[in-house]
């Protein structure tokens, strides 16, 4: 006798779960405004490929979650546009972690904490613009979550941000505050960054194996990231290394659509389509 297979495949997604998401992709860019006016249900239906009964079930959970607005003889508008709620960190969104901690739940807060002036030195420097000998704020601390070590931190600031003095500096990154958060309340007009992922190995007897208290050797995640203001001029520099499990990164891509995605089967697609064409022609 062959052997069974126990393997359970997962779920498929519903056609509701399925039309929920392609809802959601399709506000997500931007693309709307609050308060926007969606088009009518049946177009919407048609061009997601599924019947107006599933269309209204998904967009009543879209509903209770404020983000899209229905109103009876008016039609359905959209309502607080909200970013992916994945619990994990998105490569393409530049977010400071405090803002990623406070969605989660956890509390932040550092230890270690080393505010010091000194060289940029030539690897930072270079990516900075700046000569190596110019002394800059440099920060480093190790990063709790809910008071277990996360992630050691170094952070350079670039000499043209005027810095809040050093105890109140300190205060808030003791607080759990990043330097994103920082430049964000000086006015600084941060635009985008550009970010190195990179893995590593970590062992209990070096200092960053120390601080995180790990045990034995092991893999972890280091993000080296440079931040520009508006006219592409370096404002920051960080170097953090994460201790395992402590952050999940991922990278979307999607195209950018200018309406909502088909989700239902390419054939059904094609039904739907052949009797539209009936349907006008009997006209």
């Amino acid at each position: 006798m062959g052997r069974r297979s126990h393997n359970v495949e997962a779920p498929r997604p519903s056609l509701v779960d399925s039309a929920e998401e392609a809802l959601r992709t399709w506000l997500v860019p931007g693309r709307h405004r609050p308060g926007d006016r969606l088009p009518p249900e049946h177009e919407v239906a048609a061009t997601l490929g599924i019947s107006r009964g599933t269309l209204r079930t998904a967009l009543q959970r879209l509903e209770e979650t404020g983000e899209i607005v229905r109103r009876q003889g008016s039609g359905t508008f959209v309502g607080r546009i909200l970013p992916p709620s994945h619990l994990d960190e998105r490569l393409e969104r530049l977010e400071p972690y405090s803002s990623l901690a406070k969605r989660r739940g956890v509390s932040l807060a550092a230890r270690r904490l080393r505010i010091e002036q000194r060289p940029v030195g030539r690897e930072a420097g270079k990516l900075m613009a700046l000569d190596p000998s110019t002394h800059v704020t440099t920060i480093s601390r190790v990063l709790l979550a809910d008071e277990s070590p996360a992630a050691v931190m170094f952070d350079i600031v670039h000499p043209s941000v005027e810095l809040p003095g050093t105890e109140r500096l300190e205060r808030k990154l003791e607080a759990g505050h990043m330097v994103l958060d920082v430049l964000i309340e000086l006015g600084v007009p941060v635009a985008f960054a550009r970010t190195r992922v990179m893995p590593c190995l970590v062992t209990p007897r070096e200092q960053v194996g120390k601080a995180l208290q790990v045990r034995r050797t092991t893999a972890a995640l280091e993000l080296e990231e440079v931040i520009y203001a508006g006219g592409g001029d370096p404002v920051a520099y960080s170097r953090d290394l994460f201790a395992p499990g402590a952050l999940d990164v991922q990278v979307i891509r999607r195209l950018d659509p200018a309406s909502p995605m088909p989700v239902a089967p390419p054939g059904e697609l094609a039904r739907r389509s052949r009797a539209a064409r009936a349907s006008r022609d009997g006209r």
